[in-house]
């Protein structure tokens, strides 16, 4: 049986985080083009019912249940949009892992994901305290992180 139900939640949601983005973006300086293109790889057939299982009940109910179809999503996700930061972390052979310098354009849109996730998830723009509690676990260049904390401060009023 196809849970409608869990995939109009996971459509409404997906649409209300990208009107969020779109509305930060334009605040952030992020082309009204990319703003309008953010994150449509979501509805693709790779992502979408992932995403919909992941975050959603079949009676349309939040939740969050991470699984192997999920997680395949999400990388997808991630090396598919420039905006987020693990596209441009680099795993060498060796372990190490390499911060890539993001160029601006893209840290841009990155805070204004994150405030259209907060707007879209808590009704409020919450970027600055989430991203000082999550600082530690978002590799970053360091040239990167100056902009994106000097983004997140202007965002702060987003």
């Amino acid at each position: 049986m196809i849970a409608w139900r869990r995939h109009l939640a996971c459509l409404k949601y997906t649409l209300k985080h990208k009107w969020y983005v779109f509305l930060a973006g334009i605040k952030l300086g992020v082309s009204l083009w990319q703003g309008l293109v953010h994150d449509m790889s979501k509805f693709l057939p790779s992502e979408f019912p992932a995403y919909a299982e992941c975050f959603h009940n079949v009676d349309g109910s939040r939740r969050y249940l991470e699984t192997e179809a999920f997680n395949v999503a999400w990388n997808s996700h991630q090396k598919r949009n420039k905006h987020h930061h693990q596209y441009w972390t680099l795993i060498m052979d060796e372990s190490d892992i390499i911060s890539l310098e993001m160029p601006e354009k893209y840290a841009r849109e990155m805070v204004a994901d994150w405030v259209g996730a907060g707007k879209a998830i808590y009704g409020k723009n919450e970027v600055k305290s989430w991203y000082y509690r999550n600082k530690h676990k978002v590799r970053l260049h360091d040239k990167t992180r100056e902009l994106v904390e000097r983004l997140v401060e202007e965002a702060q009023n987003v």
